[in-house]
């Protein structure tokens, strides 16, 4: 049996439901865009939003040296010429215009503060592992109100390595005190959070929010849940944190 003394978070669509935040800025600034060019909005925020996906889903360690607003304004360029407007200097004003968007449209989904604040009153030790940069996600961290719930923090550039690399999971069991059997990690990108987990050793909860299909053969996560509300219920925690 385990016995969960410590739990590790996702941040992106897990704490905070960022697929809703950053396509409702991509839009935003798409149509405010549109209003000064001939371009079609709804194009230019869905070529943003792949450019977006592509990035991310690709970031390996190799990508840790980049900044991300540089980045923000290669794809905003990207999704630009995608739409036919080849302009640098739009694409910078997209990118920080979306900065300031995004940051603005970012709230806990709901449950989680409560989740939170029931596994510290519980004694539980609070890690958050995300695949984020340092540039943007400590004032998303401040933002959240997550700065005083959780106890440590690990970025990927600060920690130097992304998900699912293993070794990034027993780094934060170390620095929190426990070890990797008797910590949970909770994510929602099955690639990212559950195998990187299971293959450190972890119990594993996937929150289940994109209803993407689990290889079959690839480790089954330890519990499924669909609202982060849920997984209290599902962790079997140490009596001491009960």
């Amino acid at each position: 049996m385990r016995a969960i003394d410590t739990v590790l978070f996702d941040l992106d669509d897990t704490l905070h439901d960022d697929t809703t935040a950053y396509r409702t800025a991509s839009r935003e600034v798409a149509h405010a865009v549109a209003r000064r060019h001939p371009i079609d909005p709804d194009a230019l925020s869905e070529a943003y939003e792949r450019a977006v996906m592509a990035f991310w889903t690709s970031l390996t360690p190799d990508h840790l040296g980049l900044g991300i607003a540089a980045e923000r304004e290669r794809m905003w360029w990207e999704a630009l010429r995608a739409v036919g407007l080849d302009d640098r200097g739009v694409a910078v004003e997209a990118a920080a215009a979306y900065g300031r968007a995004r940051a603005g449209a970012i709230e806990l989904s709901p449950g989680a503060r409560d989740l939170l604040a029931t596994l510290r009153e519980r004694g539980v030790k609070l890690g958050l592992v995300t695949n984020g940069f340092a540039e943007t996600h400590h004032d998303k961290i401040d933002r959240l109100g997550l700065r005083d719930l959780i106890d440590a923090f690990f970025l990927a550039d600060e920690v130097g390595m992304v998900k699912p690399d293993p070794e990034l999971f027993r780094h934060a069991c170390r620095v929190l005190g426990s070890e990797p059997a008797r910590t949970a990690m909770v994510g929602d990108r099955y690639g990212r959070d559950v195998v990187g987990a299971h293959a450190a050793g972890l119990f594993t909860v996937l929150l289940d929010v994109h209803a993407h299909p689990i290889p079959s053969a690839g480790p089954r996560p330890d519990a499924t849940v669909t609202t982060i509300a849920d997984v209290l219920a599902v962790l079997p925690l140490a009596p001491t944190s009960r």
